[in-house]
């Protein structure tokens, strides 16, 4: 049976493609339904009450269906709030739909086909929405209680994650796992060049909700097992093991320059662009041994050079 509480917005610019749709869901059963003829418009809305279900029109005129993906997802950032979002698209082919999904569309209807697909397709985002609200209070929950742990001088109580002690803890097991077992170990200082300005100018309320956000941001574009720390007010660190030191190169790590520094953040101040530097220090077996407080002053020394070429800038150990 559908949720008749389930939050649903339909963006179209055509009235009659929406009227349509929207008398298809509620004779189906839901109740929460809106409307928005424009991109602009379902923003706006969005920021008054988030909608747990987006059903938009690929082609609309001055933002399209995958722009205004985009901005949703800056929106659940802030909010701690996932979107499931559903583009009604005449467009066919692989290539096409991939984009999509790379850029963050959960799924598609065809236009060709909307009678028969609308209904079930509802149908199905409606039972993973509530798991995926499920799951992001569990994890809002375990963040609370992770910080009130007697072990809570591991953990940044900001972010969850870990704090400079934890790092260090890591680089230890870390270098550690390398002499025994092979392989490689990147350490990446990542810091926000402009930040202590944009706290000067909007407060410490407003940075507080920018460092979540960079910290929700990084997490989505690092591999599951690698170790993300916040270390100060305006610096990362983050630990990843790989087989070959030939892997720890910049390129390797370009998605994370990009995902800081070309991607805005959206704030109570509006939206935010920040200017990330990327200090990469990577090193093998026949580095070692290493000490910890050596590698990450390593770190330290390349992120100025970072900051002033815009690129990842990278060291690896030894040096010849």
């Amino acid at each position: 049976m559908p949720n008749p509480h389930l939050s649903i917005l339909v963006v179209d610019d055509a009235k009659f493609s929406s009227a349509m749709i929207g008398r298809a869901l509620a004779q189906a059963g839901y109740q929460d339904l809106r409307f928005a003829s424009s991109a602009s418009e379902a923003l706006n809305l969005l920021e008054q009450k988030p909608a747990n279900v987006i059903l938009a029109d690929w082609l609309m005129p001055e933002i399209d269906g995958l722009e205004l993906t985009a901005r949703v997802r800056q929106l659940d950032e802030m909010t701690d709030h996932y979107s499931y979002i559903i583009l009604l698209t005449g467009k066919e082919g692989e290539n096409v739909l991939g984009e999509a999904f790379d850029r963050g569309v959960d799924d598609f209807i065809s236009k060709a086909a909307m009678s028969e697909q609308l209904v079930p397709r509802v149908f199905a985002a409606d039972r993973l929405c509530a798991t995926l609200q499920r799951l992001l209070q569990e994890n809002r929950l375990l963040t609370q209680n992770i910080a009130s742990l007697e072990q809570r001088n591991l953990v940044d109580s900001l972010t969850g994650l870990g704090n400079p002690r934890y790092l260090r803890l890591k680089l230890t097991d870390s270098l550690r796992q390398v002499e025994s077992r092979g392989g490689a170990l990147c350490y990446l200082l990542i810091g926000l060049l402009d930040a202590p300005q944009l706290r000067l100018r909007y407060g410490d309320t407003f940075y507080s909700e920018l460092l979540h956000g960079v910290a929700r941001r990084l997490q989505q574009l690092i591999r599951p097992l690698d170790v993300l720390t916040r270390l100060d007010e305006n610096h990362f660190g983050l630990i990843t093991l790989i087989d070959d030191l030939h892997e720890c190169s910049p390129s390797s790590f370009r998605r994370l320059h990009e995902g800081l520094n070309l991607k805005a953040f959206k704030t109570t101040e509006g939206f935010i662009t920040l200017k990330a530097g990327i200090a990469l220090v990577g090193l093998d077996t026949k580095a070692l041994p290493v000490d910890v407080e050596e590698l990450l002053d390593k770190a330290v020394a390349l992120l100025p050079e970072a900051y002033a070429s815009g690129r990842v800038t990278a060291l690896r150990l030894p040096q010849p």
